[in-house]
């Protein structure tokens, strides 16, 4: 038996600050994914147009790509570990800014608010995804950190659920009369604001009772020992850093792939709803599917992290990306419940994406990591961009999904040419690593 089969994915030293720190995944699975069915659920309580909806994701990832590289200058100068407690407290004070947001029912405060929970996650990104490629051998990092962000969809699943149960369910200005008409549209303005009031307290509930969790988590990895990787917390000179990055194709390369792959994870997911509601499936129901997605997410990551132990990883964050946008061109050409299914099944083919292209990108890169990382945080971006794209697209023939026809399809299923166009980058990107990075 060689020396790379013994090579284990975590050490026995490190598991409890891996597991600590893997934890941190969920957490920021569960924002993602509490936020996604949001879109919907903001537009129809203050009554906004699609791109004004979208601005709920421009917000959430926009603050991705304005904290990234301020992230990794503070874990630079500091550490890992105080760029975690730092990413812990922005997120914290995110979450519990919701609470004066629905007291003021202001739109825009709830946005400022997501900017600034979405600071912390900027940190968090930049920081607990390198560290997890730190806490170990180089030839196990990518594997490491699919394991890690298996861990990203059970948050994400548990958003969902909460985001289902305890907030769309009860949201009264999304009732309608028995064939089919809002309700709310039709109340007097006095009964409205009242709707209005009672809806903007339930979607602030959970935000503020996760502000609370997040400070709990930031107590217990304050004063928790953690580890050092005395390669990746070096000092690094920031200009020499990212010039010797740039160099290098397969970095360059990775940070373009990664901004098309969340930009149209962030659709696929967010704009499900809309697919949905485009042939009479409610909100709430349609976040059965949501989970649907998810599971098949989670399903897809650990199979992944599976096969990247015999498969080369280009070659299979390749396939992965052809299959994506087969799934992609159903989701567009067959309206209805098929192409719905299509939809939740392209998170199968998404699953591995993010932390291949992360880990393949920073692979080799030592003590640059740091920078390699607050690039790719600042790549997600590209969920910031490509949903208010594709709610601009929506918006063409009107408020509504299906009031125009484009290639003989509703407006809603032609969106998704976006998505399709992303998976395609990611597809190239994937063939290029393999060809002149293979690593199997």
């Amino acid at each position: 038996m060689n020396k790379r089969e013994i090579t284990p994915i975590v050490s026995k030293k490190v598991i409890v600050p891996f597991v600590l720190i893997t934890s941190l995944f969920a957490l920021w699975g569960f924002a993602n994914d509490i936020t996604n069915p949001m879109v919907s659920a903001f537009k129809k309580v203050l009554e906004l147009d699609n791109f004004q909806a979208s601005l709920v994701q421009f917000a959430f990832y926009g603050g991705y790509f304005t904290m990234a590289l301020p992230a990794a200058i503070f874990v630079n100068r500091f550490s890992y570990k105080k760029g975690i407690i730092l990413g812990l407290s922005l997120y914290a004070l995110g979450a519990i800014l919701f609470y004066p947001a629905a007291a003021y029912e202001e739109f825009s405060f709830f946005l400022a608010a997501l900017y600034i929970l979405t600071f912390g996650l900027a940190f968090l990104e930049t920081t607990a995804n390198p560290y997890i490629l730190s806490m170990g051998s180089e030839k196990t990092a990518t594997q490491r950190l699919n394991l890690a962000q298996a861990f990203n969809p059970v948050g994400a699943l548990l958003g969902l659920l909460v985001a289902q149960k305890f907030i769309l369910a009860s949201l009264r200005s999304d009732d309608t009369l028995a064939d089919g008409t809002p309700v709310y549209a039709t109340l007097p303005e006095s009964a409205k604001t009242a709707v209005r009031t009672a809806d903007l307290a339930v979607i602030r509930d959970p935000y503020v009772i996760l502000g609370l969790v997040v400070l709990i988590f930031l107590l217990v990895i304050a004063v928790m020992k953690m580890p050092k990787n005395q390669d990746q917390e070096n000092k690094v000179a920031i200009g020499n850093s990212i010039k010797r990055l740039f160099k290098s194709g397969k970095f360059v390369g990775g940070v373009i792939a990664q901004a098309f792959y969340v930009g149209a994870q962030i659709m696929c997911w967010t704009y499900l709803y809309q697919y949905a509601e485009s042939f009479g499936i409610s909100n709430t129901t349609a976040v059965n599917f949501g989970i649907s997605a998810l599971v098949l997410f989670l399903i897809g990551r650990a199979t992944g992290t599976i096969l990247l132990k015999f498969v080369d990883s280009g070659k299979l964050l390749n396939f992965f990306a052809i299959g994506a946008s087969i799934c992609t061109l159903i989701t567009i050409f067959v309206p209805g419940m098929i192409g719905l299914i299509a939809l939740v099944a392209i998170s199968f083919f998404m699953s591995i994406m993010f932390p291949t292209i992360y880990g393949i990108a920073l692979e080799g890169q030592g003590e640059d990591a740091k920078f390699g990382a607050a690039f790719l945080v600042m790549a997600i971006v590209g969920g910031a961009l490509m949903p208010t794209l594709q709610g601009i697209l929506l918006d063409l023939g009107g408020d509504g999904y299906t009031d125009l026809i484009i290639l003989g399809v509703p407006e809603v299923n032609f969106s998704f040419i976006l998505p399709l166009t992303c998976f395609i980058v990611v597809a190239i990107y994937g063939h290029y690593v393999f060809k002149y990075y293979p690593n199997k």
